[in-house]
């Protein structure tokens, strides 16, 4: 048994640095945000919500989806959960407690593109991580996407 430690260890590490290796940066979120906001505006909210909604398309990438609010605070989108569509998120609030879609409203409001750092589920490590999301406002939605802190 104690030959097989010094080749687990490595394995183990290895493992790590792959699950590492497999979050995207602040930089791809926010690549993500641009194309999306952009689609939306060129091919609107129908044909945007089920691209935004496509598990296999464009904007679901490593752990970064796309997700979609309108200025009410309702979803129109989430990569992560497409029936979430429709459903009110005006109360919707972090894992502190943060009230994170009317904060999202607010920082919008006056200025196009904005940033918000707050405590979300990962639903890839089944943590509650600190998570970074650019935004964008087009128009009356507000195209976001963010990343898990490394």
């Amino acid at each position: 048994m104690r030959k097989a430690v010094p080749l687990i260890l490595p394995l183990l590490l290895m493992a790590g640095a792959a699950g590492a290796a497999d979050r995207s940066t602040p930089e791809q979120a926010k690549a993500l945000v641009q194309e999306a906001a952009a689609y939306l505006k060129a091919k609107g909210p129908e044909e945007a919500v089920k691209a935004f909604h496509d598990p296999k398309g464009t904007f679901v990438r490593q752990d970064l989806y796309v997700f979609v609010f309108d200025t009410a605070g309702k979803y129109v989108a989430s990569g992560a959960n497409p029936k979430l569509a429709g459903t009110s998120a005006s109360d919707l609030t972090d894992a502190e407690g943060k009230p994170l879609v009317q904060e999202m409203i607010a920082r919008t409001r006056d200025t196009p593109e904005a940033a918000l750092d707050y405590v979300w589920l990962n639903r890839r490590t089944n943590k509650v991580e600190h998570k970074h999301s650019y935004l964008i406002r087009q128009g009356d939605y507000i195209v976001g996407s963010g990343s898990y802190s490394q």
